[in-house]
């Protein structure tokens, strides 16, 4: 018997379940957009924006492409090429150039080197706050590296096919996404609330809940006497 009234404490009913969301719905639309426009401005307001740019280069062999062992060998050079952008020696070279106010190491941390699968294309990118910055380092960056490859590997030095552009819109943070973040978190707050709020309220207000949560029929009606208020009363759902 008590194993039947342990099941009906944690029964949920959906669909009043659902009545309850629907009731409360454009509280859980307004706190979506509250949380939207919260978002919106701490992403605008107190974030600070990320810009990036890339320059590209192209290695080759010092043969050229006459023979497949070139092709092979540019392949190769460019794995080695990575591994020079970020030495010590080529970094420091920058930052003299360029009179930057940071030591190799934290330009180190800004730098991204990749090569395209199946390509003899290195990138180099640069990541900082400043887009002018990030654009000047970039291209200082590539310049430097194919001199010193040059004058270093004894090869010829790659050839700078994409100059170091100015990003015209921060890579991060996005304020659209953060928008939509915001919105759906909102409104997932705002209705666990709301399906808590129904779990948690035992107060019976009609005959049906007399029979769900007591377990006894109701026999009779007593209506209100003239100049009273109708109380209600709450009770637990489960008997000992």
């Amino acid at each position: 018997m008590y194993e039947l009234e342990n099941d009906d404490e944690i029964e949920i009913d959906l669909r009043e379940l659902f009545l309850a969301l629907k009731k409360k719905i454009v509280w859980i639309l307004l706190t979506a957009i509250v949380f939207a426009g919260a978002s919106g401005l701490i992403t605008k307001f107190a974030m600070t924006p990320i810009y990036s740019s890339t320059a590209q280069l192209y290695v080759v062999s010092k043969g050229g492409l006459s023979q497949l062992t070139d092709l092979t060998m540019g392949s190769q050079l460019t794995q080695d090429y990575m591994v020079i952008v970020k030495t010590r020696p080529v970094l420091e070279q920058v930052i003299a150039d360029l009179k930057l106010d940071m030591d190799y190491k934290e330009l180190e941390k800004k730098i991204t080197v990749e090569n395209p699968s199946d390509t003899r294309i290195m990138q180099i990118t640069i990541t900082d706050k400043d887009a002018a910055l990030a654009q000047s380092i970039t291209q200082d960056l590539a310049e430097v590296t194919a001199k010193t490859v040059a004058e270093k590997m004894d090869v010829k030095s790659p050839t700078i096919i994409e100059k170091a552009y100015k990003a015209d819109k921060p890579d991060s943070p996005s304020l659209k996404k953060n928008v939509l973040i915001g919105a759906v978190l909102g409104f997932i707050l705002m209705a666990a609330a709301i399906v808590i709020q129904y779990l948690m309220n035992d107060t019976i207000l009609k005959e049906e809940d007399i029979e769900k949560y007591l377990g006894i029929n109701t026999l009779a009606q007593l209506p209100l006497v003239k100049g009273t208020t109708k109380r209600t009363k709450k009770v637990k759902r489960a008997r000992e």
